[in-house]
């Protein structure tokens, strides 16, 4: 997509990202709803790449350790992705996708992994043309709009 870049969020990021996340929610790829702020504790600045387009954010994703254990500090996870839906199909959520996996790589980490709701077709499908593999399945795992849902973990080695 031209004029795209991706780059590290920065604290003047959040009003953008709170109205982003606001606007893309649903129980399709997220458990519950946005938070404010969304810059917050090990979440802050610093765990967000955004994408953004002719000057305005039109996603991001967060990245992190899935855990604050230093046995678990080789792992990085994806911990959220949106895109906005007016430029949706465009390749957004894949450089994002793409830049995760290499900032993971710049980190250090030997692994990235990811939890999708196993209704999000769209999202697996993507997560799984960038080499990322399910390996487990947590069945019926959350009660979403009254239907039982299934977490897929899926991963993939950064080696």
């Amino acid at each position: 997509m031209p004029d795209l870049s991706i780059r590290a969020a920065h604290p003047s990021d959040e009003r953008e990202l709170v109205l982003l996340d606001r606007d893309t929610w649903s129980h399709l790829h997220a458990v519950g709803p946005p938070h404010e702020p969304f810059f917050r504790g090990r979440f802050g600045p610093q765990a967000h790449l955004v994408a953004e387009h002719e000057g305005r954010v039109v996603g991001y994703i967060r990245l992190g350790c899935p855990t604050e254990l230093a046995s678990h500090a080789h792992v990085q996870q994806i911990l959220g992705l949106a895109v906005s839906e007016e430029v949706r199909g465009r390749g957004i959520g894949r450089a994002l996708v793409r830049a995760a996996v290499q900032e993971a790589r710049d980190r250090g980490a030997r692994r990235i992994t990811l939890r999708v709701l196993g209704h999000n077709t769209t999202a697996r499908v993507l997560y799984e043309s960038e080499g990322f593999v399910v390996e487990g399945v947590q069945p019926e795992e959350f009660l979403l709009d009254g239907r039982y849902v299934d977490d897929v973990l899926m991963g993939r080695s950064l080696l």
